[in-house]
């Protein structure tokens, strides 16, 4: 598992030929206060029941608040055989601070 700060992924977001999946594993309600644009929310606690309906090839950059729990769910994916696995670390709160200053945070 590769781990990105915020302006990293920004980077490899604005570069990259085929976009990645943005798994945000976040509650509910933290989504609704904010999110990056394109991602998904599947919660970490959904993962498991939810593994078959990811692409096992694709890149997925795995997102939380902080970037513990996005960690450990890229940690999971790795174990169920994704090789390709990118960690947001610093989360939303980060990607507030230092991408997209109009982000709401919490």
């Amino acid at each position: 598992m590769r781990e990105f700060s915020a302006l990293q992924l920004q980077a490899h977001l604005e570069s990259c030929k085929t976009q990645p999946l943005l798994l945000d594993v976040r509650q509910p309600w933290e989504f609704d206060v904010c999110k990056i644009e394109n991602s998904i929310l599947i919660p970490m606690s959904q993962i498991p029941a939810k593994i078959d309906s990811l692409d096992a090839e694709r890149e997925i950059v795995v997102i939380c608040h902080h970037g513990i729990r996005s960690r450990s769910v890229g940690r999971y994916l790795e174990h169920a055989g994704f090789s390709n696995i990118i960690n947001l670390s610093g989360g939303v709160d980060q990607w507030a601070k230092k991408v997209d200053k109009q982000m709401a945070t919490y």
